[in-house]
């Protein structure tokens, strides 16, 4: 049973209106031992309706969170994190980012390719899918070899929740090569990956990244993976966090991994 779950946004997040003690409260009630909040941090993201988005009041959400986490000290461990947006362009922004240290936890993400959102339809009239999709990985690769400054990559297959022809046949095998490359750097580099069961609510079939990608990097090597639904509302807390268990075992996992002061402690399954 999984009982941790490290990547929650709350009110913090351009993209929620959640109120971070109802999350609180329902970890609780779950019996859950742990809980990260992680809320979004994008430089540069592109505005909506002229409005500057997920630019995070840092040190607004630290205080709170400090607050909060002394506040439930002795019911549950409330561990506070940011999903940080890596692109090159804003690299030396990323890896500045909290010199202070005061985070425990970093998840590193591709939300823009380039600059670019792969969420708007737009961004998909350009090339074929198939070369928009390995332009992602390629984008990916990039961040790796200027981003330092985070301990797990994000929903590392999250660019197939947003392709817009449905009938389109994403296979995860037809960037084997760009995946494998990846996997190996994060290796190298000593980041792990998340499991993120955000995309099962919208139908996709399986966590980002799916089982194979999980498999191999477990194969490479890999030991550090974090488990999150990416929750923007309390109902989604944990969601479908079932199917875990059985995902990671037959990936070769005995463990599950959570962060503290960006320190990696690994849970036995």
């Amino acid at each position: 049973m999984i009982l941790s779950d490290y990547h929650i946004h709350t009110c913090f997040s351009s993209d929620s209106e959640q109120d971070p003690e109802a999350v609180i409260q329902k970890a609780i009630q779950s019996g859950f031992r742990h809980i990260c909040f992680t809320d979004h941090n994008d430089f540069d993201a592109p505005p909506e309706d002229g409005k500057e988005m997920f630019n995070l009041d840092f040190a607004g959400y630290l205080k709170y969170f400090q607050n909060i986490k002394e506040k439930y000290s002795h019911n549950i461990n409330i561990h506070i994190g940011v999903e940080q947006g890596l692109m090159r362009s804003v690299a030396d922004r990323v890896n500045a980012y909290d010199n202070d240290k005061s985070l425990d936890f970093i998840i590193g993400s591709s939300h823009l390719v380039y600059g670019e959102d792969p969420y708007y339809p737009e961004f998909w009239g350009k090339y074929s899918i198939k070369d928009t999709v390995a332009a992602y990985y390629e984008s990916i690769l990039d961040n790796l070899n200027c981003c330092e400054n985070f301990d797990v990559y994000g929903h590392l297959d999250y660019i197939a929740r947003y392709i817009p022809d449905k009938s389109y046949q994403y296979r995860w095998n037809d960037y084997n090569d760009l995946i494998h490359d990846i996997l190996k750097r994060l290796i190298e580099k000593g980041k792990g990956i998340e499991i993120n069961t955000a995309g099962l609510k919208y139908g996709i079939p399986e966590p980002n990244p799916c089982f194979d990608i999980v498999k191999m990097y477990h194969d490479l090597g890999g030991e550090i993976i974090t488990i999150g639904s990416d929750a923007h509302e309390e109902k989604y807390l944990a969601y479908k966090f079932d199917i875990i268990p059985d995902m990671l075992a037959n990936a070769g996992f005995n463990y599950y991994t959570i962060f503290s002061k960006r320190k990696p402690e690994f849970i036995k399954l």
